[in-house]
């Protein structure tokens, strides 16, 4: 007889399964801004990083959200969250995404240089289509999101290099939640646009359609190191009190 091995759980999915169950009873109601993560780490007697994770976990879930220089706040609640477990739904924490955001300039700044080289029409046409529909997506948060997800794929596919995208494919979760987390941090904060946002994707186009190596490395680095930025102050400030 074959046992499924047991993993043991974390303190942070305990904390986050305690937060989500005063959420579904009704303790906790749309609004409500939750105690200070020193305060919960007091009430639930745990390190303050057990509370943070937790946190990043709900708010990846769409459960709660978190304001700059105001607190964490419970969204409304809707039961078909809950088809993503807390365990995956984790954003990750902040070596995590360090870890993360370096692959993606190794993944990505290598990608886009071999997609200027080999890209053929037909790719370079379907790489357009997707920056057209992150123009079109200009309010709708959910289609900019797969747009942009999906026009970085598209350039891997340009690469014509199977393994990288398969590669791509690995970190493709990860990769989508911080890219949603980047564009609601920049919307959010004000800081840029959504028109800022697709002019630095289509800068990457046009270098990708003049066949310009150099400048299209350079134009991947400088939108991820932007994208790296975002997210280390957000984190940063996130994490630092509230």
């Amino acid at each position: 007889m074959e046992y499924k091995r047991i993993k043991p759980r974390k303190i942070y999915e305990e904390v986050a399964e305690a937060l989500l169950h005063s959420i579904k009873k009704g303790d906790l109601k749309p609004g409500d801004r939750l105690a200070s993560v020193q305060q919960l780490a007091e009430n639930f007697q745990v390190g303050r990083s057990a509370i943070r994770e937790a946190l990043s976990a709900l708010r990846a879930m769409g459960l709660v959200e978190m304001k700059q220089g105001e607190g964490t706040y419970v969204r409304q609640f809707d039961p078909e969250m809950l088809s993503l477990p807390i365990t995956s739904a984790v954003l990750m924490n902040k070596q995590d995404i360090e870890h993360l955001l370096e692959v993606r300039k190794v993944l990505e700044v290598g990608a886009v240089g071999t997609a200027a080289m080999k890209r053929t029409p037909q790719q370079l046409q379907t790489i357009a289509e997707v920056l057209e529909q992150m123009k079109d997506a200009f309010g709708n948060q959910e289609l900019g999101e797969k747009a942009d997800f999906d026009f970085h794929m598209a350039i891997a596919e340009a690469s014509q290099n199977p393994l990288l995208v398969k590669l791509m494919n690995n970190v493709s979760e990860m990769m989508i939640e911080t890219m949603r987390e980047t564009r609601r941090i920049w919307l959010y904060s004000e800081q840029t646009t959504a028109e800022r946002i697709y002019e630095e994707h289509k800068q990457i186009y046009e270098a990708i359609a003049e066949q310009n190596v150099q400048k299209a490395q350079e134009r991947m680095l400088a939108h991820l190191v932007n994208v790296e930025q975002v997210l280390m102050q957000y984190i940063g400030e996130d994490y630092s009190g509230a």
